[in-house]
């Protein structure tokens, strides 16, 4: 079931989430509900936060379309498989270790920002230990758009947004509909 998107100004998306203790039923409705939700927005990410709900879990799915090439690294547990076989990927109690602190700027968006982008700064390269729908624990290492799409999300985890890294000038092109935005949701 798709589930409403927290748009910034919700104080939601300031909490920092919840461990997540029980694996059971729920969980797994809840991460459907959140696949779901990302691809109707046209995501590649989405954190429990952005749907209201202050717990440590977000989905990630940046498989490109078939035709095009993979353009980043990656390993699940040791070893480089295809992404089909575990995309989407959710994340609970995600924690990341920076493997690679040279910095990269992307142009980045936010569902909880419709309409506003800007440059912003990340780590090239990470480890990220969580664990899957059943607890199970498992890592998985990566550069690019899957390690930036990673650093987004467990940002939101932590009541971190975008607009906290973005570029300043950036940020202060988007000042005007950032603060829109703010005063017209506010919970």
């Amino acid at each position: 079931m798709q589930r409403p998107i927290k748009y910034y100004g919700d104080p939601i998306l300031r909490q920092k989430g919840s461990l997540i203790t029980d694996f059971n039923s729920e969980l797994k409705l809840l991460i459907e509900d959140m696949v779901e939700t990302m691809y109707a927005e046209a995501g590649i990410g989405l954190a429990a936060q952005q749907i209201g709900i202050d717990q440590q879990i977000c989905v990630v799915d940046v498989r490109p379309p078939k035709e095009a090439d993979v353009l980043f690294n990656y390993t699940y547990d040791g070893k480089t498989i295809p992404l089909d076989l575990f995309m989407p990927m959710a994340l609970i109690n995600p924690s990341v270790t920076i493997t690679d602190e040279t910095e990269e700027v992307y142009e980045e968006g936010c569902l909880s920002f419709p309409r506003i982008t800007g440059n912003v700064h990340r780590p090239i390269a990470i480890a990220c230990q969580f664990q899957d729908v059943h607890g199970n624990p498992h890592t998985v290492t990566a550069d690019g758009l899957l390690a930036r799409c990673i650093l987004h999300e467990i940002d939101h985890l932590n009541g971190v947004l975008f607009i906290d890294k973005m570029d300043q000038r950036d940020l202060s092109k988007q000042s005007t509909r950032i603060k829109q935005l703010k005063r017209s949701h506010k919970a």
